[in-house]
């Protein structure tokens, strides 16, 4: 005759509730692999790694001033380069003004001459003011009359890049009011452009300095940002193909749960060949 052990009770079924928390365990395993996989993050949340997210999180922030910063100095170096290329513009209109003045020195030129080289000069002068109003990006304007010193933002600790305003109208370029009406006027006028001249060069030198610095601290900004960026990845990225290898073995691990909690289940039903 048969004795009963502890695993014969149709009340306690020891095997069963083993099985049953192995499975458990399993599918909780599987729910965070499949997370995993579905979101791309190994840590979605501090639940799910406490300390890691909370240095992942304050990267996050960090990096999200890193982006204000890298705005404003994208937006200066658009500005400053808009200050350039008005700038080179109006340096080659120069080279025009400095050939009609040179022509209006020449020796034996008539009336109508002097009238058509003065025409073209005047002409020229209109052009330049034409170009510094137009130099204008985002409403910033360095090469204009009375133009404010542009102040660009470039680390999150509030430093700055103060880019100096250029006057390269015409009055600011001290050629307000020249003529080529005469040879008199024409060698006053090829003094002043000779002059003009050099005040172009040096404002353009000045905002090709202030290009670079901005260029440059742009440039460390954005590898800064990078930076910052693959190191939250490398915190709370998930490794795809590790996943999908655990969960491969995990979806067998719970088949196999199943069943052995099937089997544990059938275990009391035994009982009843006893009773035969």
């Amino acid at each position: 005759m048969s004795t009963l052990t502890v695993t014969d009770s149709v009340n306690t079924n020891v095997s069963a509730m083993l099985a049953l928390e192995s499975l458990t365990k399993t599918q909780q395993s599987l729910n965070t692999t499949q997370q995993e996989i579905t979101t791309g993050l190994k840590v979605n949340g501090p639940q799910s790694d406490p300390s890691t997210y909370a240095i992942a999180y304050k990267l996050q922030v960090k990096v999200s001033g890193i982006q204000s910063v890298q705005t404003a100095l994208n937006s200066g170096e658009s500005e400053i380069n808009t200050a350039i290329n008005g700038g080179q513009s109006i340096a080659n209109l120069m080279q025009q003004l400095e050939a009609k003045a040179v022509q209006a020195n020449q020796s034996g030129l008539d009336s109508a001459s002097y009238t058509a080289l003065n025409n073209a000069f005047t002409s020229l002068l209109n052009q330049i003011d034409t170009i510094v109003q137009s130099a204008k990006f985002s409403n910033v304007n360095l090469i204009q009359s009375g133009a404010s010193a542009l102040t660009v933002l470039s680390t999150v600790d509030g430093s700055t890049i103060t880019v100096s305003a250029q006057n390269l109208s015409v009055t600011g370029l001290g050629l307000s009011g020249i003529t080529l009406g005469n040879s008199g006027a024409a060698a006053t006028a090829l003094t002043a452009v000779n002059t003009a001249v050099n005040t172009v060069a040096n404002a353009l030198a000045a905002l090709g300095s202030s290009a670079n610095a901005v260029s440059t601290q742009a440039t460390f900004t954005q590898q800064l940002m990078d930076n910052l960026n693959a190191g939250i990845g490398n915190l709370i990225d998930a490794n795809l193909a590790q996943a999908s290898a655990q969960l491969q073995a995990l979806q067998i691990k719970q088949q196999l749960g199943v069943q052995a909690l099937s089997i544990a289940n059938s275990a009391p039903s035994s009982i009843l060949s006893l009773f035969r």
